[in-house]
């Protein structure tokens, strides 16, 4: 039970990832290290995690089981970046990145990679490089490219991808992330729901999951600050920056409402994985993503939709 609701098989499976403690590259020393990660993951109440950028958490799958044991974690899902719109040269280069990270995440249990797709590029007079939007050759590429690599992970691994659209990339939009959908093929490529990531543009997640039931593959929990976006936004301010200015927030001081989403998505996907993240890149204090996981996982318990921080009885 969770907050007097039954915490089903059915209910999401909420987890967090590394991004909460700051974390956006493997080796960093604005980041907080390894074990104190994944300890305050614990300490905060929660059973499972992402790798977060390859190689943060080590790639010595052995060595990751013990540290998971030693905590009770459990591995949801691992991360790669792909630039699958430049064309079939592409696609053999992504999947070496792929496959490494799939292996790594079969090894210890998981079935989920999440691709994400290049970000735009911004000069050192902060104003964007190149094109924000993809053409219709690059539409096509990216299509074949994401397509190819999902039929390669499935076949080869037996896992699925799922795809994150982003900020200040060329798939961030509600009518781009419906584009995406609509040209792939459901049984390789389905979405990483960024709720925060979706609603930096505005984009309705609830609709998003009600009109493609079947795409949604994994969610990110995450919010936005929608005051300080509309800032963002109006003066073109860098995401890089906007998240030092604090665009991403915890909840509830931010936007979408959890409740409804995770209502919906459990409807659509039972059981799907909801994994908390704040971006947070670099940290002032590393005392402060513990209190604020805390604060999240009391929120999310008593949001008021049935959830569960770790499998139920019955769960296989």
């Amino acid at each position: 039970m969770t907050n007097g609701i039954e915490a089903t098989d059915s209910a999401p499976r909420v987890g967090i990832a590394p991004d909460s403690w700051g974390v956006w590259n493997a080796v960093d020393e604005a980041q907080p290290a390894p074990e104190q990660y994944l300890r305050e993951v614990a300490e905060a109440g929660f059973h499972w995690t992402e790798l977060g950028p390859f190689g943060y958490l080590g790639t010595d799958a052995a060595k990751l089981r013990e540290d998971f044991a030693k905590y009770d974690l459990a591995l949801s899902a691992g991360t790669v970046f792909v630039n699958l719109h430049r064309g079939a040269s592409e696609i053999d280069k992504a999947w070496a990145d792929v496959r490494e990270v799939a292996t790594l995440v079969q090894a210890l249990g998981a079935e989920h990679i999440i691709t994400i797709p290049g970000l735009w590029e911004r000069g050192e007079d902060g104003h964007v490089v190149g094109d924000r939007a993809f053409n219709a050759e690059e539409w096509d590429a990216f299509f074949a490219g994401h397509n190819e690599i999902g039929r390669r992970l499935l076949e080869e691994f037996g896992m699925r991808q799922q795809f994150h659209s982003h900020a200040e990339s060329p798939i961030g939009s509600y009518r781009e992330v419906v584009r995406l959908l609509e040209g792939t093929d459901e049984r390789y490529v389905n979405l990483c729901l960024d709720t925060g990531h979706l609603a930096y543009y505005y984009g309705d997640n609830e609709r998003l999951i009600r009109e493609f039931p079947n795409r949604i593959g994994y969610l990110h929990l995450k919010q936005v600050e929608p005051d300080l976006l509309a800032d963002v936004l109006k003066n073109d301010i860098s995401f890089v920056d906007a998240v030092k200015q604090g665009v991403m927030i915890e909840p509830p001081l931010g936007v979408p409402d959890y409740n409804p989403i995770l209502r919906e998505a459990a409807i659509a996907n039972p059981g799907i994985f909801a994994i908390v993240e704040q971006d947070m890149y670099p940290l002032a204090d590393f005392a402060q993503p513990l209190e604020i996981a805390r604060r999240t996982h009391e929120y999310i318990a008593g949001c008021g939709a049935p959830v569960r921080f770790r499998e139920t009885a019955t769960a296989k």
